[in-house]
């Protein structure tokens, strides 16, 4: 079914059982949906719930028109059980949309302002990498900044160990190598991180703020946006720590990920 109303007994709508993907589609051609399909069925697998088929999942890109969309899809254990108990037999419910998108390409070339955020976020490995309803940590984070120039949040665990933006992932260059977060503990896997690590040797690390303070390159990158260049970081008080000069540098990762995207990848060059 498409985007129609949910049930009040729905258990994604009660407690954020159930998943969701959101694919940019171009032209109706969905943009890293092999990735997408797997993330899915990888968050179906630990959850234990079914998902629709093959073909119903398939059908969801080609509802979008000519042009550039982005189509997010939930899908929840349904309804039914009693309190936090599962049903036995469950019936997933799928909702989808199709939206027309714009990405914000001014961040591409000048690259963005970030910030660290006060939450920490709580470590739980069976959800790891996931892409689960249950997102309140994240909402909570976003709610520290009002200010339009701030872009993201920079997000660390209960260890003070870097894990990604509130909406994005985190990757940066350091002492010439490509580095981004462990992911094993919290965090979600994104679909252009996992397609940039088959082309580009990106290394985990289980590192603290010094990462970014030493790197000479950072990005914030989601399958939707592309890739944005970091410019500043602050704290969470709104004090600058780092500024990057956004340079060639900074234009190696997107050479890389917006071809995967249909996005521009050479017209900053000169940046």
């Amino acid at each position: 079914m498409a985007d129609e109303a949910v049930p009040f007994d729905d258990r994604g709508f009660a407690y954020g059982d159930g998943l969701f993907e959101t694919v940019l589609v171009r032209d109706g051609q969905p943009l890293l949906w092999g990735a997408h399909l797997r993330r899915l069925a990888r968050g179906a697998e630990r959850l234990e719930i079914p998902l629709p088929d093959a073909q119903t999942l398939a059908s969801l890109p080609g509802q979008a028109g000519a042009g550039l969309y982005v189509l997010k899809l939930l899908v929840t254990r349904g309804s039914g059980g009693r309190g936090y108990a599962s049903p036995e037999s469950p019936a997933p419910r799928l909702r989808w949309r199709c939206m027309p998108f714009t990405p914000q390409s001014t961040h591409w070339r000048d690259g963005v302002r970030v910030r660290l955020c006060r939450l920490r976020l709580g470590q739980q490995p069976l959800l790891a990498g996931i892409k689960h309803l249950n997102r309140l940590e994240n909402v909570m984070a976003r709610r520290e900044w009002c200010d339009a120039d701030i872009a993201e949040g920079v997000l660390c665990d209960q260890h003070d160990r870097l894990v990604e933006a509130t909406s994005m992932n985190l990757v940066w260059q350091r002492h010439g190598t490509l580095e981004t977060p462990d992911l094993t503990a919290c965090g979600v896997e994104g679909t252009l991180l996992a397609a940039l690590r088959e082309r580009l040797p990106i290394a985990t690390r289980a590192t603290g703020i010094e990462a970014l303070m030493e790197a000479d390159a950072a990005w914030v990158i989601n399958s939707v946006q592309g890739v944005w260049p970091l410019r500043q970081l602050d704290d969470a008080d709104g004090n600058c720590l780092k500024r990057w000069a956004v340079d060639t540098v900074h234009r190696h990762l997107q050479h890389h990920a917006h071809p995967l995207l249909g996005y521009p990848h050479d017209a900053f060059d000169e940046a």
